[in-house]
This record gives structure tokens, C-alpha cells and sequence, in this order.
């Protein structure tokens, strides 16, 4: 149950549907319970002097005996129904409230999290563990509340009808309190394990659906099929251990109830003949029992109910108690970029693998100019351009945005200066128009303005032959336009937002050199004063940078134009040659034998 402690900031914000929810039930129960005493009252003037000389005597008698329990029971279940209308709803807006808490600290972590944690699992807990937490919210919460104020009220005039009858009828419920006592550590352990193994059900089933293409292309559907299903039977499996507890343990609870039934049937007789009870407490006594059927055979059902909201919400703390590597600064100051970005003695290692991805790196970056770097895969160029981006911190040394230190900056004006091309481009399952307008500060974006931004990224073209233009719906991360074409979408995004400082993170190696060299070329003749950072492996997207670094294994080895670069004949100018060799011997594979 301590896990569950997160959630009582939300039961003072909702203290009055809270609050009016105990009140509704405590009146519901009250003519609950005064139907059984009604009933009581009834029975033993029945059972005195009174006198019935005709049919429509009776008649009477029945009406006036049936109305006012019929009236007992509208009102019972008027205040139930209000009772539910407070409470249930009282858990559906924390549930909302919960799932937006998650949903926030999702965009908050940083990118080593995500690298860590894997997507079904994530997805997971802001659905399926939200739902039994809400479950223990509402009709757990309800249910608890209900027995307590049921059987306080029965209780109390159990004893008030007979003290001895009612220790008697109440001899089985210690019985059942230990049992619920014993049964919840294991109920508590297989809802974990439950939720342990649905979560890895899920992280299957969204990565076949995300790699079906590549499952299609080896023609591996039976091996990531059998994976499925051997994830799907662990599954039903540890359910199945939870669903047996739950069905031995219910069936006991209803036997202890019953137990005492005939307990107050028989004890109750005996009582009657020596004149220590009516028939009529007979009577209401077994209604008194009755009445305590359903609230304590739910004990086990709510017990579980608590146990699985427990280990479900234990899950969500996990993440929730995670601190972001950034330390956002969130401010009112306005963003402020006048003279330069630099890295002093700048080093990362990843704290999962232990890779020292840079090393001591030192630049700068000037307002206004295009600074490039380029080197071989896994020579840590992802790196620099996360810390530079604020997705993580370094381990040593000093990133500043003029003189003020990165993790100083506000944050917001920072994010919102940026204007970020990624590698890998993603897109959302909407039209085009929608999809570019994704990157607008300004919710009202002009069709001008979006021809404006579709031309310089080489797309406007392709946007204009197609049947709906803007309007086109692409299918799931874009799946109906080819590498090329999402890459100059996400440029056009980007150059929407008219950033002061533009990112191209190796986001043109899906077009052809032609259009690569165009796309460019537009690019240097709107950017004004902003500063532009390249990052690629292909020398021909990066030369007429003003200042490239270029870097091996986390450091770097050379820096400079590129014409000082080929100059110096090291390793720029070795990877040049290479690539214009491979180049040459593309285009004469090309011509025509």
C-alpha cells in the first residue's frame, strides 16, 4: 500500500466528490438499513394481537406494508446511484489527471531513458497500469467505504435486537479476515509478475508491428510468431495462477457467509422458543446477514483489486521518482543568442554501455554561420549534437550559449530558437500540411508561407502532383513516401518555424547529390542571420560550411574550411578522394553500354 501513497494529493483535490461520496453512501446504507428493521417491526405485529376480518383488510395491510419498503428501497438506491455518481466519477478524472502526469514526465525525460526502456513497456504503464490503479480508485475506494458504514450500522442493531445471537453469527468473520490477511502477499506478488509479463506482451506486439516490413523480408513470421506466443502462454500462465487464488478464495468467503445464515437460523430458532428473541429478529437478522453477503464476498475481489493497483502504481513511481539528466530552466527572461555557442573540454560517457563517446572536445560555434562536422559512424557526432540540443548533460566540462552555461539557459526560448532536421525523420499519421505545420510556432500558417518552406526543402513539386496536395494523409511514421521525400518534408517543417539556429543532422542522405546540392544552395540564400549546423558523413553536404570539425572516436583531429581541410592532406582529404572515386564509378555504371 505505500506505493498507493502518490495518490492522496488527488483525493484532497477531489475531496468533495470524496468527501459527498461517504455521506451518500452512510444515507444508503441507513435505509438499507431500515428496511430489514421495517421488516422486523412487521412481521411481529403480524404476529400479535393484530386482527384481519376481510380480504380488503389484508388488502390494506399489504399495500401500506409494501409501499413503505418500496419507498425504503427508491431511496436506498436513489443514494446509491449518487453515491456512484460521486465516487466513480471522483476516479475518472484522477485517472485523467494520472495519465497526463505520466504523459508529462514522458516528454520531460531525456533521451538516455528512452535508450534504456523500451516502448510497450512504457506504453504499458500509461494504459493498462492506469486502468487497475483507477480500479482501486473507484469501485475499490466505493466498496471499502460500503462495507465499513454497512456493517458498522447492521452491526449496531444486530446487537440491539441480541448481543449473544449477534457474537454468535459473527464467529466466521475473523476467520475470513485472516484468511484475506494470508491470501494478499500472494495475490500482491502474482499481480506483479501479472503486469511484468503483460508489459513484455506489449514491447512484442509493438515491435512486430513496427518491423513488419523487415519480419516480411527474412520471411521470419513463425519465429516472431512463436516468440509471441511463447510471451502470450508465460502470460496466461502467471494470470491463471492469480485467477485460481481468486477462485478458491472467493467460494470461502461465500461458505463463511452462508455459515452464518444458518447460524442465525438455527441459534435464532432455539433463542425463539425460550422467548429471547421474535421472530421478527429472526427475520431481520437473516436480512442483517444477507445484506453482508455481497460487501464481504467482495473483500477478495477488492483485495485484488488493491494488490494489483498497488503493484501496478509501484511501476509507475519507478519512472515518476526518475530525474531528467537536463535540469530545465523554465523562466519568464527572454532567450537571448548575440555572439556564439562553445564546447570547452566537453566529455559524455553512456552510463548503459560505458562508451566513452567523446572526448575533451573543444569548438565554437559563431552566430550567423554554418558550422559543419562530419566523421566515420560511431565517432561520436550523434553525441555532440544531443548535448548541443540539451537531451543530455556532460560528464566534464562546459557547454555555453555566450557566457551563460547550458544548464543555465531558458530552456523554452531555447527550444523554441531551434530548428532540428533528426536522422531519422519521423512522421505522424496526418496529412501533409498537418505534418509540416507540426514545427510552427504560430498555430496559423499561411499556404504561401507553406510553398514558401516546400520550395526551398525541393518537396513543393512532388506535394503539388499529388491528388489532395496538403491534404494527403500519410500513413503510419509516413510509410507512402519514400526516405528522400520524408527527409525534405522534415526540412520544410523545420524551416517553418524560421529558427535562429537550424540543425541538419545527416538529413540528406536519402536524396541524390543533384537535389542534395539544391536544397542546399536555397538554404544559404534565406538564412539571414542564422546559424546553420551540419552534421553528415557525405563531404559534398558539408563544404561550404565556413568552419568544419572533423571527428574520430570522440575527438577531434581536424578543423577548419574545407579548402584548408584538403589542403592538409590527413584524413579529410583522404575521405574525399574516397568519396569522389565512389562517385565517379556510380555515374559510369550509370551511362548506357
Amino acid at each position: 500500500m505505500k506505493s498507493l501513497k502518490h495518490l492522496n494529493k488527488y483525493f484532497l483535490k477531489y475531496k468533495w466528490h470524496f468527501l459527498l461520496g461517504i455521506l451518500f453512501t452512510i444515507i444508503s446504507n441507513y435505509f438499507g438499513v431500515r428496511m430489514p428493521l421495517f421488516v422486523k417491526s412487521t412481521v411481529d405485529s403480524l404476529m400479535s394481537n393484530v386482527k384481519i376480518d376481510s380480504i380488503n383488510d389484508a388488502l390494506l395491510v399489504s399495500l401500506k406494508i409494501g409501499g413503505i419498503y418500496m419507498l425504503l428501497s427508491i431511496a436506498k438506491g436513489f443514494f446509491l446511484f449518487l453515491m456512484r455518481q460521486t465516487i466513480i466519477v471522483m476516479s475518472r478524472h484522477i485517472e485523467y489527471d494520472l495519465k497526463n502526469e505520466i504523459y508529462n514526465q514522458y516528454q520531460n525525460l531525456d533521451l538516455s531513458f528512452y535508450k534504456k526502456n523500451n516502448t510497450g513497456d512504457l506504453m504499458n504503464r500509461i494504459s493498462e497500469d492506469v486502468s487497475h490503479v483507477r480500479m482501486y480508485l473507484g469501485p475499490g475506494v466505493m466498496y471499502s467505504i460500503n462495507l465499513v458504514v454497512l456493517f458498522t450500522l447492521v452491526v449496531y442493531q444486530m446487537i440491539a435486537i441480541s448481543p449473544v445471537l449477534t457474537a454468535l453469527v459473527l464467529i466466521p468473520l475473523p476467520i475470513m479476515s485472516y484468511l484475506i490477511y494470508k491470501v494478499s502477499a500472494k495475490m500482491n506478488l502474482l499481480s506483479k509478475k501479472v503486469q511484468e509479463e503483460q508489459s513484455l506482451l506489449s514491447t512484442i506486439a509493438q515491435e512486430s508491428f513496427s518491423g513488419m516490413r523487415v519480419i516480411k523480408a527474412y520471411s521470419q513470421q513463425k519465429s516472431v510468431g512463436d516468440k509471441f506466443e511463447n510471451a502470450a502462454n508465460m502470460y496466461k500462465s502467471k494470470s491463471m495462477r492469480l485467477v485460481v487464488v481468486n477462485a478458491l478464495f472467493i467460494p470461502t468467503i461465500l461458505f463463511l457467509i452462508g455459515l452464518s445464515t444458518l447460524l442465525s437460523i438455527y441459534i435464532g430458532g432455539n433463542m425463539s422458543f425460550n422467548n429471547e428473541i421474535s421472530l421478527g429478529g429472526i427475520v431481520a437478522f437473516i436480512f442483517f446477514v444477507n445484506n453482508l453477503t455481497w460487501p464481504f464476498a467482495s473483500i477478495g475481489w477488492v483485495t485484488s483489486l488493491i494488490q494489483r493497483a498497488a503493484a501496478s502504481q509501484q511501476r509507475i513511481n519507478e519512472f515518476l521518482s526518475v530525474k531528467t539528466n537536463t535540469n530545465e530552466v523554465i523562466e519568464d527572461t527572454l532567450f537571448k543568442f548575440e555572439n556564439e555557442i562553445s564546447f570547452n573540454n566537453v566529455s559524455y560517457t553512456y552510463q548503459n554501455t560505458g562508451i566513452h563517446a567523446i572526448k575533451n572536445i573543444s569548438f565554437v560555434i559563431p552566430k550567423g554561420e554554418t558550422f559543419a562536422i562530419i566523421g566515420k559512424t560511431g565517432s561520436g557526432k550523434s553525441t555532440i549534437l544531443s548535448l548541443l540540443l540539451r537531451q543530455l548533460n556532460p560528464n566534464s566540462g562546459a557547454i555555453k550559449l555566450d557566457t551563460c552555461n547550458f544548464d543555465k539557459i531558458e530552456t523554452n526560448g531555447f527550444k523554441n530558437a531551434l530548428g532540428v532536421v533528426p536522422q531519422e525523420v519521423f512522421l505522424f499519421s496526418d496529412s501533409i500540411g498537418n505534418n509540416i505545420k507540426f514545427g510552427s510556432n504560430n498555430p496559423i500558417v499561411s499556404k504561401e508561407r507553406l510553398d514558401e518552406v516546400c520550395e526551398t526543402a525541393d518537396i513543393l513539386n512532388t506535394i503539388n502532383k499529388l491528388e489532395d496536395g496538403y491534404e494527403t494523409i500519410l500513413g503510419e511514421r509516413g510509410v507512402n513516401l519514400s526516405g528522400g521525400q520524408k527527409q525534405r518534408l522534415s526540412i520544410a517543417r523545420a524551416l517553418l518555424r524560421s529558427p535562429e539556429i537550424l540543425v541538419l543532422d545527416d538529413c540528406l542522405s536519402a536524396v541524390d547529390t543533384e537535389t542534395e546540392d539544391k536544397i542546399l544552395k536555397e538554404l544559404q540564400k534565406e538564412k539571414t542571420s542564422r546559424t546553420t549546423i551540419i552534421v553528415s558523413h557525405r563531404i559534398s553536404t558539408i563544404r561550404n560550411a565556413k568552419h568544419i570539425i572533423v571527428i574520430d572516436d570522440g575527438s577531434v583531429i581536424e578543423q577548419g574550411s574545407h579548402a584548408v581541410l584538403l589542403k592538409n592532406k590527413g584524413f579529410y582529404y583522404d575521405l574525399y578522394k574516397k568519396q569522389q572515386t565512389d562517385l565517379k564509378n556510380n555515374e559510369d555504371r550509370k551511362k548506357p553500354l
